[in-house]
C-alpha cells in the first residue's frame, strides 16, 4: 500500500500569461507563492443528465460540461521593502483586472482597469501531483483589521487540466516580506472625509464579476463587470463632528484614505478619493459604541475610484 499525501506539502506557483490560456510556465525560484488558507477545486462544472428513455428502472448517468478549476487563498499585504519595487503578489493582483504603474526608485501604484485584463497560470503541486490552471482571473479583498496582519484576499477561476505525477519544484519565498500589524503604531493614517477615527476594521472588496465563456472556438474566463465595496467599522462621534446619517440621506461622496506602514518600501496607502457613504449602522464593542459604515467607491474619471500606492 502506498503512503499517503498530504496536503501541506504544496507548492503554490503563479505566472501572467503572454498569450490567454498557453502555459507562462511559472517556476519555484522565479514565482512562488506564500499563501494561507488554500482551497483548491480542480474539477468544477456541470453535469448533463442523459434522461434516456430505457427499460427497467436505473441511473442514466451524466456528462461532465464547462470544465474549469477554482483556488482561493490569502497573502499578506505588505510592500517589498524596496521603493519602486513590486511586491511579490503584484501579478495576482495584475490577473483581477488591475493595472501596475511603477515609478522607479519611488512607488508602485495600483488601480482598477476595464480593458485589457491579463489572466495567468498557477501550477500547485500537492505532494508529487501537479494541478495547473490556465487563463486564471481572480476576484479580490484587501483586509486591515485592528491587531492583525494585513491580507488580501483572491478568489481564481481558470481553465481546467488533467492533474499529472510530477516532483515538486524548490521554491524560492524570499521575495515575501513579513507583514506589519495594523496598529496605532503602524496604521498611522485612517481618515474619512478627512477626519480621523479609531478603526477597527477596514475591508475594499473589488467586487469583480467573473464569468465562464466556453463556446465553440473559444473557452475563457472573464471579467465582464466590476462593482466595488469599502466597509469599516470605527468608534462613532457625536454628529457635531460627523453626521453618517445625514451624509447618506444627501449621498455624500467622501474620500478614504488609510496609511499602513511609516517606513520608506514599506509603507502601502490605500485612496478612495470619491465614495459615496451609505446607511450606516450601529453596533457596540466592549461597551464602547461603534459605527459600521458602507462606502461605495466612485470614479470622477474612468478607472479613478481607487488606488493602492507603495511607497
Amino acid at each position: 500500500m502506498s503512503d499517503p499525501l498530504y496536503w501541506k506539502d504544496k507548492r503554490l506557483l503563479f505566472a501572467l500569461e503572454a498569450t490567454y490560456g498557453q502555459d507562462a510556465g511559472p517556476t519555484g525560484a522565479a514565482n512562488a507563492i506564500l499563501a494561507q488558507d488554500v482551497t483548491l477545486k480542480p474539477m468544477e462544472g456541470q453535469d448533463q443528465e442523459r434522461d434516456l428513455e430505457q427499460p427497467g428502472m436505473s441511473a442514466n448517468g451524466t456528462i461532465p460540461t464547462e470544465l474549469h478549476s477554482t483556488l482561493s487563498f490569502t497573502v499578506d499585504l505588505s510592500a517589498s521593502g524596496t521603493p519602486g519595487a513590486a511586491p511579490a503578489w503584484g501579478p495576482l493582483l495584475r490577473a483581477c483586472a488591475v493595472a501596475e504603474t511603477i515609478a522607479a526608485g519611488t512607488s508602485v501604484t495600483y488601480s482598477p482597469v476595464a480593458k485589457g485584463h491579463e489572466a495567468g497560470t498557477f501550477h500547485i503541486n500537492i505532494d508529487g501531483t501537479r494541478y495547473v490552471i490556465l487563463g486564471a482571473r481572480g476576484k479580490a479583498e484587501f483586509m486591515l483589521d485592528a491587531q492583525a496582519t494585513p491580507k488580501i484576499k483572491f478568489d481564481f477561476t481558470g481553465l481546467f487540466s488533467l492533474p499529472t505525477d510530477t516532483a515538486a519544484p524548490v521554491v524560492d519565498l524570499v521575495s515575501w516580506v513579513e507583514p506589519l500589524v495594523v496598529s496605532h503604531q503602524n496604521t498611522p493614517v485612517f481618515t474619512i472625509d478627512g477626519i480621523g477615527f479609531v478603526m477597527k476594521t477596514a475591508k475594499l472588496n473589488l467586487g469583480n464579476k467573473v464569468e465562464n465563456r466556453f463556446l465553440v472556438g473559444v473557452e475563457r474566463v472573464l471579467i465582464t463587470d466590476k462593482s466595488e465595496a469599502f466597509e469599516t467599522t470605527v468608534e462613532a462621534k457625536t454628529m457635531a463632528e460627523f453626521n453618517p446619517f445625514q451624509k447618506a440621506m444627501g449621498m455624500a461622496r467622501v474620500p478614504v484614505e488609510v496609511v499602513h506602514g511609516t517606513e520608506a518600501g514599506k509603507t502601502a496607502t490605500l485612496n478612495l478619493p470619491t465614495a459615496q457613504l451609505q446607511r450606516p449602522s450601529i453596533t457596540q464593542s466592549q461597551g464602547v459604541k461603534e459605527w459600521t459604515l458602507g462606502l461605495i467607491p466612485r470614479p470622477v474619471t474612468e478607472n479613478s475610484q481607487w488606488s493602492l500606492t507603495l511607497t
